[in-house]
Parts: C-alpha cells; sequence; structure tokens
C-alpha cells in the first residue's frame, strides 16, 4: 500500500517523535524509507544562514536519523535539499514517488504569519499523495 515513505525532518521534538510511527508504518508495509532535511535558501529579508541548519548540522541529524532507523532493521535513504521547506518536501515526494509523507504536526517550520501558514499545512494543501501528520 504505501511503497515509498517520505520523512522530512528538522531538530524539532515533533519530527522525532513521528519516527516511532514511520517505524510502525516502514515495517508493518515493508516500505522504502527516504528522510529528507530542507535548508531554505537565504533570501535578501535573512541574508545570514543560521547556524543553526549549516551543512555540517544538517549531515549530522540525517546521519542520526539514518542510523536511528537502521538500528531496528530498516535501511533509509537520506537527501538534503535547499528551498522552501514545503514546495521542496512536495517537490521530492513527487520526484521519488512516495505514497505516504509522514511528519510531525508543529516542527521549527512556522512563518511570521502563524500556525495557519505552517510547512504542515502547506505540505497538507500541495502535495501529491496521502500525508500522515503525527501529534
Amino acid at each position: 500500500m504505501f511503497k515509498t515513505v517520505l520523512f522530512p525532518i528538522d531538530q524539532s521534538r515533533e519530527a522525532r517523535e513521528a519516527a516511532d510511527v514511520v517505524t510502525n508504518v516502514v515495517q508493518k508495509y515493508g516500505s522504502r524509507l527516504v528522510i529528507l532535511s530542507v535548508v531554505e535558501e537565504p533570501t535578501a529579508e535573512a541574508p545570514s544562514a543560521d547556524p543553526m541548519v549549516s551543512p555540517e548540522v544538517v549531515a549530522k541529524l540525517l546521519e542520526s536519523a539514518r542510523a536511528l532507523f537502521e538500528q531496528q532493521g530498516i535501511p533509509a535513504e537520506v537527501l538534503e535539499k535547499q528551498g522552501k521547506p514545503a514546495f521542496t518536501i512536495c517537490d521530492v515526494a513527487d520526484e521519488i514517488g512516495a505514497d505516504l509523507i509522514i511528519m510531525g504536526c508543529r516542527g521549527l517550520g512556522l512563518t511570521e504569519e502563524g500556525a495557519t501558514d505552517s510547512v504542515t499545512t502547506r505540505v497538507i494543501n500541495l502535495s501529491p499523495c496521502p500525508v500522515l501528520i503525527v501529534p
């Protein structure tokens, strides 16, 4: 049913908690697991890079996520992309033919407008496949 599962992660508690659900779904359906981290591109309004999302920090985050799943016998592919998180998540889901996106209900991606404009809300609205939100 869910041949390919996309798991977008950031450093939030919600992303860590969603990992348990990802494990259960991937094991139950024998799914291919792709872990994605999106680094937002610097803009004119925010030209300096956030040190919490440096390439080294993102690489470490992805590697620790891969290790977590591999300890449970789940092979995982990792991807690091640059762009607007919601759009990039949906683009990657389309590119890899994801059957399901699993993500935490509120990661680090709230915009200045608040929860109605969160990354999660945008992914739900733009996704090419079902989205499972873990509270």
